[in-house]
């Protein structure tokens, strides 16, 4: 069905990442007030494809989920995003959007308009306006938070991502969620919390969905319940949101000094093999593909050493030779693992190979010349 959409701008200007429209939707046979939020780097990136964040109650969630987005896109712990907050504080909004038939617990009357608004006027509307990428979040609070839960009733849900804030959840919502996560056939993320003094009701509630939860054995659900300490029904919001954001996107992030100790060091083998599958996890779980951080590879390199599994280094010089073809990283890692196995002739070989190619990071031509000589010298006269 052809969907007429109207649009009326009364943002500032071009280049603010951050706007809001009125969004006439034939659908609600209204208009929406939407917040749009664009990543820093939107304008100087326009082939690169974002994953997508819909926030319901957008009238208070934005600000503090853009916020941390932006925060944690600037260090590199979190992807750029494109955020989408739904304005649903006027004239009940928010409790006719929610609706459902309270004996069947499915959405009706508005709440069904509602569903249908989201999924079928609102997504294709922003996915055709912007560069989003195949991974969708959809984040609420209490009422909210409850209804996003019917997105997983579908076979095959449209949201990539379920951050369910404090939700009220609907009828036999408890028994009907861990149904559907039987049944998920690509990988979701779920994530729902609560305030340690939040409301009985919905503490229990969540508790009884939780205990079903952990009964699914399905590996394509990656699953997370917080409990806020002496958190209430709304200071829980806050500290639930990079929760949930650096459980989403946990394999984002760059390898941190407790990866390191706790997951890395600790291998006896597969150290280039734990780096490997980390990106691709990320490209198989949300679509975003990296080349591996420098960073990255140094951690795998020290752990290789600390351990003496020298012969690793070849792999991970293929994986260098892979992402930087042109750099001096697999020829390095290559004249590394021959010095280490006390073949300077070899080790020579390749630090003089690694000095003709590009410097990248801290390895710089000068260096590779340097372990040559040392190598070099090294060299058992006949």
């Amino acid at each position: 069905m052809k969907k007429t959409i109207l649009l009326l701008l009364f943002s500032v200007s071009l280049f603010s990442q951050k706007s809001i429209i009125e969004f006439e939707s034939k659908v609600l046979e209204t208009k929406r007030e939407i917040t749009i939020g664009l990543p820093a780097s939107f304008e100087k990136n326009p082939n690169k494809k974002y994953p997508l964040v819909i926030l319901l109650d957008g009238d208070y969630l934005f600000d503090p989920f853009y916020g941390d987005l932006n925060y944690g896109a600037y260090w590199d712990d979190l992807p750029e995003t494109i955020v989408i907050g739904i304005s649903q504080n006027k004239n009940g909004e928010r409790t006719n959007d929610s609706f459902y038939d309270p004996v069947d617990g499915v959405p009706t009357r508005e709440g069904a308009r509602f569903f249908e608004f989201l999924g079928a006027e609102l997504l294709p509307f922003i996915e055709k306006k912007y560069p989003v990428a195949p991974f969708r979040i959809i984040a609420g609070h209490d009422i909210t938070a409850g209804f996003l839960n019917f997105f997983l009733y579908k076979d095959n849900p449209i949201f990539d991502a379920y951050i369910s804030l404090s939700p009220e959840l609907a009828t036999e919502m408890e028994i009907r969620i861990p149904e559907q996560l039987k049944k998920l056939k690509r990988p979701i993320y779920y994530y729902q919390s609560y305030g340690e003094g939040d409301l009985k009701k919905i503490q229990k509630s969540v508790q009884e969905l939780d205990a079903s939860i952990k009964l699914v054995t399905n590996p394509q659900l990656n699953y997370k319940l917080d409990v806020i300490k002496g958190a209430s029904h709304y200071s829980m919001v806050l500290p639930s949101i990079p929760n949930a954001l650096y459980h989403i996107f946990q394999n984002y992030r760059p390898i941190t000094s407790t990866d390191y100790a706790e997951k890395i060091v600790v291998l006896e083998s597969g150290y280039v093999d734990y780096l490997v599958n980390k990106y691709d996890v990320l490209y198989k779980n949300t679509g975003i593909k990296l080349p591996i951080r420098l960073n990255d590879f140094k951690a795998i390199e020290a752990a290789i050493i600390k351990n003496k599994a020298y012969s690793e280094l070849d792999k991970l010089a293929e994986v260098a030779n892979k992402y930087y073809p042109k750099s001096m990283l697999g020829d390095y890692e290559l004249a590394l693992m021959f010095e280490k196995m006390e073949d300077p002739k070899k080790a020579a070989k390749y630090y003089l190979s690694a000095s003709q190619s590009e410097e990248i990071s801290d390895l710089t031509k000068q260096m590779m010349l340097d372990n040559y000589d040392l190598m070099k010298s090294q060299i058992p006269k006949k």
